[in-house]
């Protein structure tokens, strides 16, 4: 597995995989036809400007340099601190699942944030979304919900934010070691 920066050049690997897992994710979440409607050119075209603002993006390679998952991140809404910043979304294809990689992509994002000088990481996350489970494992606490509309679905979405980028990754040091 590799882990690096993401460049223009792999726009089409993430918006495969933001395809992919939303459909695996999301299914029985989001409307079935909303899912369908998803479109890789589209997001290969809304994932090429994202990279050119000033979001970080990571990607993971399997071992034939294919990406098989991703993370962004961006000052957003829920940045009220100068030292805080959003986990924008975060998606490893179904099948590279419970292999701890995404523990390794959470490390290499948290990194960043320490080196950054960001102390709170606050997530967005669908309340249905069994994702949440990892994140809560990883010591993010509950904010908030707010009501969002996705296919014609109103859903609840939750805010959890880690109040320390440094207890996270203790954390995950801490797993990686067992």
């Amino acid at each position: 597995m590799l882990i690096r920066k993401v460049s223009l050049a792999d726009a089409q690997g993430i918006a495969n995989v933001h395809v992919d897992t939303w459909r695996t994710t999301y299914e029985g979440i989001i409307p079935t036809e909303f899912l369908n409607k998803l479109d890789y050119s589209e997001r290969k075209n809304r994932w090429e400007n994202k990279m050119r603002t000033e979001n970080v993006v990571f990607v993971v390679e399997n071992e034939e340099g294919q990406i098989i998952g991703f993370a962004d991140t961006s000052r957003r809404e829920n940045n009220l601190e100068l030292n805080s910043i959003d986990l924008t979304s975060l998606y490893l294809l179904e099948a590279y699942q419970g292999r701890g990689i995404g523990k390794l992509l959470m490390k290499t994002l948290f990194e960043h944030y320490k080196n950054q000088s960001y102390d709170k990481v606050y997530v967005d996350v669908l309340a249905d979304n069994n994702t949440r489970y990892f994140y809560e494992y990883l010591g993010a606490k509950f904010v908030r919900n707010i009501k969002i509309k996705i296919g014609g679905k109103i859903l609840d979405e939750s805010t959890y934010v880690w109040e320390s980028v440094n207890d996270v990754l203790e954390k995950l040091e801490i797993n990686a070691s067992l």
